[in-house]
């Protein structure tokens, strides 16, 4: 048998651990939440401005694409490890934290697309939910009552946040709606399938998707039939993503005369509250350049 003093040293080491692990996420003055990549991080950013004792980081690069091809790095097993709450877009983007997060059994994860009504693509389904207006805003009320639910003591204030920013979100989509109605039915080229929820917000048709998977070389026969395509239905925009090489769309354009524009699919940007709101008013007036065009 143990004696008393190493008794007691286990018993309270024991009772350390598990007030610890039932504590409630805030309980210890300061809740690290980690947002698995950009979009993901803005809506976070608006959700807990201001809110004390959140440390909200960004789990990948603000420069990452999307992360159809992301691998962990030591930095980022480092950053799971030492977070509370992890928020992630879901429907499939995060698919390489699936075997990670095996690992980190107490880690709370919150699914910003969850319940959404998602699109196919290809064999599975789109996961591009934060490039609708009403997705974004779906996704927002996701993580903010999963994050009030956590930390019920400042509940309220993840709530009038989430409530100002969605405010802004749809009065964006009101406006965005308005001034895109003349080009609805429109039929427009993109790069990347990014942009079919941000399409069916606004009515726009996309006839084709040239680079399915970023970084993907379309071969002779898909670029000979994208330009077909746009002869035979006089397609007037094609666009590409900042993010991306633009080497198919130059060959396109060479052969249709057809101008490229940049729609960005919000995967990059800058940090503030308001970024993912200016990349979207970005792409309205670039989508009235583009389709207004004779």
């Amino acid at each position: 048998m143990l004696e008393d003093s190493k008794l007691k040293f286990w018993i309270s080491l024991a009772l350390f651990w598990l007030f610890n692990s039932c504590r409630p996420v805030g309980a210890t003055g300061e809740i690290s939440i980690l947002a698995s990549f950009y979009p993901i991080y803005i809506m976070a950013r608006n959700i807990t401005d201001g809110v004390p004792g959140v440390k909200l980081s960004n789990l990948t690069q603000p420069v990452t694409g999307c992360l159809h091809d992301y691998a962990l790095s030591t930095n980022d097993m480092k950053k799971i490890s030492g977070a509370r709450v992890l928020l992630v877009n879901g429907a499939g983007m995060e698919s390489f934290l699936d075997n990670v997060l095996r690992q980190f059994p107490s880690l709370t994860v919150i699914e910003a697309s969850k319940g959404a009504e998602l699109i196919k693509s290809g064999n599975g389904l789109n996961p591009h939910v934060w490039l609708s207006l009403d997705g974004a805003s779906a996704e927002v009320a996701n993580l903010a009552a999963g994050l009030a639910s956590l930390d019920q003591e400042h509940a309220d204030q993840y709530k009038t946040n989430a409530a100002n920013y969605l405010a802004k979100l749809q009065t964006l989509k009101s406006r965005m709606v308005q001034e895109l109605a003349p080009y609805k039915g429109s039929l427009i080229i993109t790069f990347h399938e990014a942009f079919p929820y941000f399409a069916r917000d606004f009515g726009l048709k996309i006839a084709a998707v040239v680079e399915r998977e970023p970084g993907s070389t379309p071969g002779a026969r898909e670029l000979a039939a994208t330009i077909a395509l746009i002869r035979k239905y006089r397609i007037k925009a094609l666009f590409i993503e900042p993010q991306y090489s633009p080497a198919a769309a130059q060959i396109i354009s060479r052969e249709t005369s057809l101008r490229a524009f940049t729609l960005d699919p919000a995967v990059t940007g800058p940090d503030g509250l308001d970024s993912y709101l200016q990349i979207m008013e970005k792409n309205l007036e670039t989508l009235k350049e583009a389709l207004g065009g004779s």
